[in-house]
């Protein structure tokens, strides 16, 4: 005998079955973070902003160093460099600060590697000139008197001890002790001497004035051979005529 089916049966038996597929469950929400900038702690931060202004400086120029152009190279908001410099005269000194410390370091380094004294006196002026090949940018935010604040601690301490390091390294040439805050005339006069001299020559090299000079020379002459024979070879070639 056939089995019957039921009206609820025959209706629950012929229901299609769903081929809608379940929900996917929601990603869980992310929170917005308030900061957009690259994260750093408050000394790491002021640290990478100058660093960046280096690299700004040493790429676009004075001309391309805005508070701008610092943000956006160390990835942190515009508000940044003002926060920790003030104004772009704050953050030129403070690099310029930077740029001392490394001048003062790379004198001091090349003189403690000189063996004998004649190298001892050659290191110094050396060393500022190769600096300032390295570093032509920072080289020349240094003495940019006119964009600096003087007042700045950190500015006036590297720039004193740069002093310092000049009128030590003149003390022992003529071996005597010289004084950082009181000087003799004639101290005076060799200090600025040397000082004129090696920055003159290093602003010649730098505008590429010396070319012309080095292009004379025996071939394969360097400016630094040129530099050293500045230092040595007196000025006369004979005692002047009484």
């Amino acid at each position: 005998m056939a089995k019957t089916h039921t009206k609820s049966e025959t209706s629950r038996g012929s229901r299609p079955r769903s081929t809608t597929p379940a929900a996917a469950p929601r990603p869980p929400r992310r929170t917005r973070s308030a900061k957009t900038e690259t994260p750093y702690h408050h000394g790491a931060l002021r640290e990478a902003l100058l660093q960046a202004a280096e690299r700004v400086l040493e790429r676009d120029g004075l001309a391309g160093l805005t508070l701008r152009a610092v943000a956006r190279e160390a990835g942190v908001s515009h508000a940044a460099p003002t926060h920790h410099f003030g104004d772009l005269t704050g953050l030129l000194s403070e690099l310029a600060a930077v740029g001392f410390r490394q001048f003062n370091a790379a004198m001091t380094s090349a003189c403690d590697a000189a063996a004998t004294p004649l190298e001892k006196a050659l290191a110094r002026p050396k060393a500022y000139v190769a600096y300032a090949q390295a570093h032509p940018g920072m080289y020349g935010i240094m003495f940019r008197t006119e964009r600096l604040d003087h007042s700045r601690p950190s500015l006036h301490e590297a720039a004193e001890a740069s002093f310092a390091g000049l009128a030590n390294a003149i003390g022992v040439i003529r071996q005597e002790q010289i004084s950082e805050d009181a000087l003799t005339m004639n101290q005076g006069a060799v200090i600025a001497r040397a000082w004129a001299m090696v920055h003159g020559f290093t602003m010649l090299l730098l505008d590429g004035r010396l070319e012309d000079i080095l292009a004379r020379l025996p071939e394969g002459t360097t400016a630094e051979q040129l530099l050293e024979a500045m230092l040595t070879v007196p000025v006369a070639a004979k005692p002047p005529a009484i």
